[in-house]
């Protein structure tokens, strides 16, 4: 191969990423947003993330909760996330007891609880153990969202909702999942902001009243909470000890 060839191959490398991006249309775009308010509200909960995929996939499922163990722009609190590839000793001895069908399956039943979220990603769509885990995830209360490669495939039938990216290459395809990861995360973080705004702006009319005036003291406006919290919090529903 030539020197010119390769610089094809490069350009219609890069020529293949910008069109599976600008495929993500407007129906995309509104799921990634609901999920970043459902992902909000969960980890504002003392809810949990727990993220898994297999190759090129595992490391996306990574960088995405590292973005929200971490940061992925501005300042935040951390938010618990676990990556369920990333426990090796976990996944080996889970993969040499009960088969590799099972690694995260069997991670999903300790660490998930009601109410909790469960993202995979696959290029394929196909992979056993990620089927495992959703099936063993929805019996247990959490949500399934898959984000994989052309649809329809087993992955994205087998979860709640699913975001397909229709690309020719699993290079492509891994590409643009980085891109999906990106989007969750600012429609997360953006999520925050605005649920701070509106706590902020309730406060201040309870404090002030109509006009200016005295007002009552601050009260709840949500739903009382569950006794104890969420599964993974105290009695306000926060985590302990934050991001644990």
């Amino acid at each position: 191969m030539n020197e010119s060839e390769i610089y094809e191959d490069a350009r219609l490398h890069c020529r293949a990423l910008c069109q599976a991006v600008d495929r993500l249309d407007g129906a995309d775009l509104r799921r990634l947003a609901r999920w970043g308010r459902r992902l909000a509200a969960v980890l504002t909960d003392g809810g949990r993330l727990l993220a898994a995929g297999n190759g090129g996939s595992a490391a996306q499922a990574q960088h995405l909760t590292a973005e929200l163990v971490g940061r992925y722009r501005d300042e935040r609190p951390a938010y618990s996330a676990l990556s369920l590839h990333a426990e090796t000793s976990s996944v080996t001895a889970i993969g040499n007891d009960y088969g590799f069908e099972q690694v995260f399956a069997r991670q999903v039943a300790a660490h998930g609880r009601p109410g909790d979220l469960l993202v995979l990603l696959s290029t394929s769509g196909r992979s056993p153990n990620l089927l495992s885990a959703a099936m063993t995830a929805r019996s247990r209360g959490l949500a399934v969202w898959a984000v994989t490669g052309p649809g329809p495939n087993p992955l994205a039938e087998a979860s709640d909702d699913a975001l397909t990216i229709d690309a020719d290459t699993t290079a492509t395809v891994q590409e643009a999942h980085l891109v999906v990861v990106h989007l969750l995360c600012e429609f997360f973080d953006a999520s925050l902001v605005d649920a701070a705004a509106a706590d902020r702006g309730a406060r201040t009319g309870l404090a002030t009243g109509p006009e200016g005036a005295p007002g009552r003291a601050a009260v709840p406006t949500g739903p009382p909470a569950r006794a104890g919290g969420h599964p993974h919090g105290g009695a306000n529903g926060r985590p302990y000890g934050g991001a644990s």
